[in-house]
């Protein structure tokens, strides 16, 4: 039997719990002059937001869209400060409910499961399906295309409907999920809400669970739109690729990005999550170095940059690219 979410409405809006969201949502952001203009005026604010949640008067307002390259350019939508605000509090009483739900090999946008986790995760699988390298192992690797951009909100909303019996709650949900849309209005999530991150987790868990209970995929991890399956059995592998497909697109309207799809040996280097993956060690993916030592140079004498990429380097074997940092 399905686990019911159970928090009510009025604990999601409570002044205690927009006030806790906010402490949380201004880390880092201080300086920025939205949200020190919100501040200005916290209390009073923060009560209004209250008072149109309590009267379900609330409406979400408009994005503003911008572009960056992390590495690839992605569009971003940022909300207002207010509805950021709501994000974070809605954030904090979800999250810890559906975490519980998803698979332990999922890694994107978890408290406690940061980049390097998988790639550890995924060196155990290629480890142990080898028999410790005495036997080959092959690797389907998919990403999935335009992943923020094609979930279909109907379908999201029928899988929070089947935790969620409150329907005020269902109606805060919908005033998020409805205040965006990319190709059409029933299609697409914001990539820069809070929320979004946690949606697509949510709606993403449905194949998860299909790969791990229906497919059997005993190998299975997932990085948001980036996920592998090792196996020493490549036809089971060949075999596996349609029936993804087919689940990505009857129950999800998803597709695989027809030019990122891959089966191999792991002994022919697997690209993933920024690293290229060998039998016994990895080494970081050119691309990724190439952005390295560029924004290392833009950002010289920065020690925070300079740390940062000393500690990406330390999950796999990059002494000579830590001994070159150095002299930055």
């Amino acid at each position: 039997m399905r686990i019911k979410f159970t928090h009510s409405y009025d604990n999601i809006i409570s002044l205690e719990n927009l006030l806790e969201a906010w402490k949380e949502f201004r880390v880092g952001k201080r300086k920025r002059k939205d949200v020190q203009e919100f501040e200005q005026n916290l209390m009073s604010n923060i009560i209004l937001l209250h008072r149109d949640l309590a009267a379900k008067t609330y409406r979400h307002g408009g994005y503003e869209a911008f572009k960056i390259s992390d590495p690839k350019p992605r569009s971003i939508h940022k909300a207002s400060v207010r509805d950021r605000l709501l994000h974070h509090a809605i954030y904090r009483i979800l999250y810890p409910f559906f975490d519980r739900t998803f698979i332990y090999d999922s890694y994107s946008c978890r408290i406690g499961k940061g980049s390097h986790k998988p790639l550890n995760r995924f060196q155990l699988f290629v480890n142990q399906d080898s028999y410790n390298n005495t036997k080959t192992v092959w690797v389907l690797k998919c990403d999935i295309r335009k992943f923020f951009a094609s979930v279909n909100k109907v379908a999201l909303m029928q899988i929070l409907d089947s935790y969620i019996s409150d329907q005020d709650v269902r109606w805060l949900i919908n005033q998020i999920i409805s205040s965006f849309h990319s190709i059409k209005p029933t299609i697409g999530l914001p990539l820069g809400n809070l929320t979004s991150q946690l949606f697509v987790n949510i709606y993403m868990n449905k194949f998860d669970q299909f790969m791990k209970h229906s497919m059997k995929a005993k190998y299975y991890i997932r990085y948001a739109d980036d996920f592998v399956v090792v196996s020493h059995d490549k036809y089971w592998l060949q075999e596996l690729l349609p029936k993804i497909g087919d689940f990505l697109s009857e129950e999800l309207g998803l597709s695989i990005h027809p030019n990122k799809v891959s089966i191999r040996t792991i002994a022919s280097g697997e690209d993933f999550l920024g690293w290229v993956h060998f039998p016994n060690h990895r080494v970081l993916r050119a691309a990724t170095k190439r952005r390295m030592f560029k924004r290392i140079k833009e950002r010289k004498n920065n020690k925070a940059t300079l740390q940062s990429y000393f500690g990406l380097l330390s999950h796999g074997n990059a002494n000579k690219l830590q001994e070159l940092i150095k002299v930055f």
